[in-house]
């Protein structure tokens, strides 16, 4: 068993924290907002600290899950940052979907510290973080990934090691790249079957069991169907995401033409509205141009 910190107690940190403390991890946690900290510490156990760098104290591993790479920065890097608190040896596990540069900016500056670094970032959603599930993409040195694997494994079904610092956020970015696509045509799809008169539901019992079947078409489109979208993934994390990847692409050349279509259809759902609404809401564009 290990101690660890968890920094970020977000929709997705909260229950891998709970997850860790299951498992007989000893676990402290930090987040931004106090109140938060505590009200998980009252429900599960553990403790809580008011600063970063104290939750990293005497920790074996810290891992943290923020917004973005500016909110990564400040809880690594700050006045009251982890790297002041963490030791010799010990290491740093990120599971925020950042970019690839400041992954490799982390890890150089933490290696001066002589603090080990894995970037990390996660797939599956809340959903998958609250049933333990997630997919855990990561980049780092095999030998650290080899000492903190058994306890990723807490709340991971499938943890792996995909190539050197980076390359877990580059994993991410065409995991969301995918996801982009898939969710337009499921939209597309969908929007075509109410015009045409079609059951859907009974339509994607149908066509799921075939080549067009999707974890997006097995999960949304029940909620797609029923205009909810109230729940999930937030638009404005994947515009973030994208913005990310479209970037990345930008400087190693690849043509992202859909990826960066699909981007511009999210910003017409947050014109809408929707900032806080599941990524499934590309449908409710084709929703309000009918009305």
């Amino acid at each position: 068993m290990a101690k660890v910190a968890f920094i970020g107690l977000g929709v997705m940190g909260y229950p891998m924290a709970r997850h860790l403390l299951n498992k007989g991890h000893e676990v402290t946690v930090y987040n931004r907002t106090f109140a938060k900290a505590q009200t998980w510490v009252d429900t599960y156990g553990g403790r809580c600290c008011p600063t970063p760098k104290e939750a990293a104290i005497g920790q074996d591993i810290v891992f943290t899950c923020v917004g973005n790479d500016n909110d990564l920065r400040e809880v690594v890097l700050g006045d009251d940052g982890v790297i002041h608190g963490m030791a010799l040896g010990t290491v740093l596990v990120d599971h925020t979907t950042a970019s690839a540069d400041v992954a490799r900016e982390l890890h150089k500056v933490l290696g001066e510290k002589g603090i080990d670094f894995l970037d990390a970032p996660v797939s599956g959603g809340q959903a998958g973080a609250e049933n333990g599930v997630l997919t855990v993409m990561v980049g780092g040195e095999q030998a650290v990934f080899e000492r903190v694997k058994p306890v990723i494994e807490a709340f991971a079904r499938c943890a792996e090691r995909l190539g050197e610092v980076g390359a877990g956020q580059l994993t991410k970015m065409v995991n969301q790249i995918c996801i982009a696509g898939v969710v337009q045509g499921l939209a597309e799809a969908l929007q075509f079957a109410r015009k045409a008169g079609l059951d859907g539901e009974k339509v994607v019992e149908v066509i799921s069991k075939g080549a067009a079947q999707s974890w997006q078409m097995e999960n949304r489109y029940k909620t797609m169907w029923a205009q909810n979208y109230d729940f999930g993934f937030a638009v404005d994390w994947m515009r973030k995401d994208l913005g990310i990847a479209l970037e990345e692409a930008r400087r190693n050349g690849s043509h992202l033409p859909l990826t960066a279509l699909v981007d511009q259809f999210y910003s017409e759902v947050q014109a809408m509205g929707g900032n806080r609404w599941d990524t499934s809401s590309l449908l409710a564009r084709f929703e309000k141009n009918t009305k």
